[in-house]
């Protein structure tokens, strides 16, 4: 099954990804502050191991940084992603940073 191709949509509560059969792979997210908060990450599992939360992840943060909000990773899946690409540390909350590392 080749990867979907659909775009990443933002919605007042999720980053997603509109799959086929009505499946949608996403990230939770709420504002606090001036901050952007994301505490859960889902791919169905007929989808997993195509890039669809990474390609979740890159709008989500790029939103962020477009925004000027900080970001809580609380989704291990978004900290990981987040860790492995230093270009993205400096838009972690200073009070989160030592995550990346943990």
């Amino acid at each position: 099954m080749s990867p979907p191709t659909e775009k990443v949509v933002r919605t007042p509560r999720r980053f997603e990804i509109a799959l086929p059969g009505g499946a949608v792979a996403f990230a939770d997210y709420h504002l606090d502050g001036e901050a952007i908060v994301f505490p859960h990450t889902v791919t169905p599992p007929a989808f997993r191991g195509q890039g669809l939360a990474a390609r979740i992840a890159e709008a989500a943060l790029a939103y962020a940084r477009e925004q000027g909000l900080k970001v809580r990773p609380h989704c291990s899946f978004f900290r990981d992603y987040i860790a492995a690409r230093p270009a993205l540390h400096d838009l972690v909350h200073p009070d989160e940073r030592a995550s990346l590392s943990a």
